[in-house]
């Protein structure tokens, strides 16, 4: 099951991900998230510290949405990635992909 809570903070919203980002995860995403972000201002950081799995649907809309964020100069970042799902961002190089700025690995 995947959920997500909001935290606005000045110049900044703080999204709290919890559960797998997974096919079921992206219609979740895809419908409510997403709007909540474009209704918001300023830097976007998605809070990985709940999320244990990912799987390729999952990176496919992860990619999509940061890039997204990023033309639209929202500044996102990937914060307390799981030391599970940090091995897949690696392995798939997504720091690379998404930019060091965006994918924290440490």
């Amino acid at each position: 099951m995947f959920n997500f809570t909001l935290q606005n903070e000045p110049g900044r919203l703080i999204v709290n991900l919890e559960g797998d980002l997974d096919i079921e995860a992206t219609e979740i995403i895809e419908e409510e998230l997403i709007v909540e972000i474009q209704n918001s201002s300023g830097e976007v950081e998605l809070n990985f510290q709940n999320i244990d799995f990912v799987d390729s649907s999952g990176i496919g809309l992860l990619i999509s949405m940061i890039t997204n964020l990023k033309e639209n100069d929202r500044n996102p970042t990937i914060t307390n990635i799981s030391e599970d799902v940090k091995t897949v961002f690696t392995l798939l190089q997504l720091d690379e992909i998404l930019g060091k700025e965006v994918v924290l690995l440490k």
